[in-house]
């Protein structure tokens, strides 16, 4: 059995010393047994160190590409959610058409990473769990911010992470509006992590610049010695996983999901693997066998909606234009390989078919359009409609696309005719198009 680590010498009380003394005195029942519960002889700094590093490395993409995605939504068009997000609101700019696979990129790397660090984040917790229990709470104003920061911390990242699992399989059991949680989470998240590593940065650096700790076997497996924050047992057990044994648990978990969720930002061999995928969905077979996030059904698009009645309305300030299906097959046709990327992680690249939405700008009389804003058959829904910029709509790749892989699209791939965008969120390449709408500069 290891030898138990010595006391850490009782620590001193700050300002206002005598509440954190009389709090100290004051003890509620059981504090002292559920302290001395956490027995394992691996918990210390070097371990919550480790850990914090990886995260500490990894966390700050994953906010990054979050802000990202909700730039790409377009805030300047009004179509990013939330929309009014007050002072918080971060420096935007028009989501770029190239490259092609951007936000396929950014929305994979978010939804991927943030999968895939969940047993970090796991054994983390782990690692910190005794100062949650630790009597009295605080013994400065200092560890009081603390302390404020790791609760701000901690509730952060586990309600950002199940909020985004759920998200990702379309299983809304929260009864509030996604989108507005996950945003103002993310903030509250933000702001703690920066706190909590302004206050712990010293203690991670010493931690890890000391002895390390990965390379002791189960047998010789101790505690590490006393440290001020509380991390190390108070009354050791005997190890029954080495600190090696911990990382390597941690990264075989955080392996096994990557391998179960990367295939679905992809495509080839690994899409077999992707058995997180949302629902397990079965897209079928064939060209248009490839994801689809919300069907025709779904939607409520009806077959009498898209059959031979259907015509596509292009607007301008002072001006109407019809075409129906042939009339669309009739004009200059373009063919472009594009990714659809979603916002719940997943992607796929197609070979679409159809006509340059510049082309349809100029026939309605607007060759350089501010902004288009295109409207779906699809009468609700937070997506039945979007707003792209000029430089969207003037893409060479920008289509209202009619046929994909060389046949017509399906109805749940937006039949008859559903806009493809090189970059764009999926949601925002509207399916079931009935109207386009550009805008001159100034509303023109």
């Amino acid at each position: 059995m290891p030898t138990p680590p010595p006391e850490p010498p009782p620590a001193g009380y700050a300002v206002p010393a005598r509440l954190w003394r009389a709090l100290d005195r004051r003890r509620p029942p059981g504090a002292d047994a559920v302290a001395d519960a956490w027995r394992s002889p691996v918990r210390g700094p070097w371990l919550t160190s480790v850990l914090g590093a990886v995260l500490l490395a990894t966390l700050p993409l994953v906010m990054v590409t979050g802000l990202l995605d909700w730039i790409a939504y377009g805030p300047r068009l009004d179509q990013a959610f939330p929309r009014d997000v007050g002072w918080l609101r971060p420096p935007v700019f028009d989501w770029p058409t190239r490259p092609a696979w951007l936000f396929r990129l950014t929305q994979g790397l978010h939804v991927t990473l943030g999968i895939v660090l969940v047993p970090v984040v796991l054994a983390k917790l782990w690692s910190v769990v005794p100062k949650l229990f630790a009597w009295p709470p605080a013994r400065s104003a200092a560890q009081v911010l603390e302390r404020l920061s790791l609760l701000l911390l901690v509730g952060g990242i586990l309600f950002e992470t199940a909020t985004g699992l759920l998200n990702v399989q379309y299983a809304y059991l929260f009864g509030f509006d996604f989108y507005t949680a996950h945003w103002y989470g993310a903030w509250v998240f933000t702001a703690a992590l920066v706190t909590h590593v302004a206050i712990k940065l010293p203690r991670l650096v010493t931690a890890l610049r000391g002895p390390g700790f990965a390379g002791t076997p189960v047998a010789r497996t101790a505690p590490e010695p006393a440290d001020p924050d509380g991390l190390v047992a108070r009354r050791p057990g005997p190890a029954t996983m080495s600190r090696r044994g911990v990382l390597a648990l941690t990264g075989g978990g955080a392996a096994l999901l990557a391998v179960l969720t990367v295939g679905q930002s992809l495509d080839g061999p690994l899409r077999r693997t992707a058995l997180l995928l949302p629902r397990g969905r079965q897209p079928g077979e064939g060209p248009n066998g490839f994801p689809v996030n919300r069907t025709a059904a779904a939607a409520g698009v009806s077959a009498e909606e898209t059959g031979d009645g259907w015509r596509l309305t292009l607007r301008t300030a002072g001006r109407t234009v019809e075409l129906d299906r042939p009339g669309l097959l009739a004009m200059a046709q373009h063919t472009a390989r594009l990714p659809i990327a979603c916002v719940e992680g997943w992607s796929t690249t197609q070979t679409w078919t159809g006509v340059r939405l510049r082309d349809l700008a100029a026939l309605a009389g607007v060759p350089a359009p501010a902004t288009a804003r295109v409207r779906s058959l699809e009468r609700t829904g937070l997506f039945r409609q979007a707003a792209l910029t000029a430089g969207q709509v003037l893409d060479g790749d920008s289509l209202l696309a009619l046929r994909v892989n060389g046949v017509d699209l399906s109805p749940d791939h937006g039949w008859p005719a559903r806009i493809v965008v090189p970059a764009l969120p999926g949601v925002h390449c509207t399916k079931w198009v009935r109207e386009i709408t550009f805008e001159e500069a100034g509303g023109g």
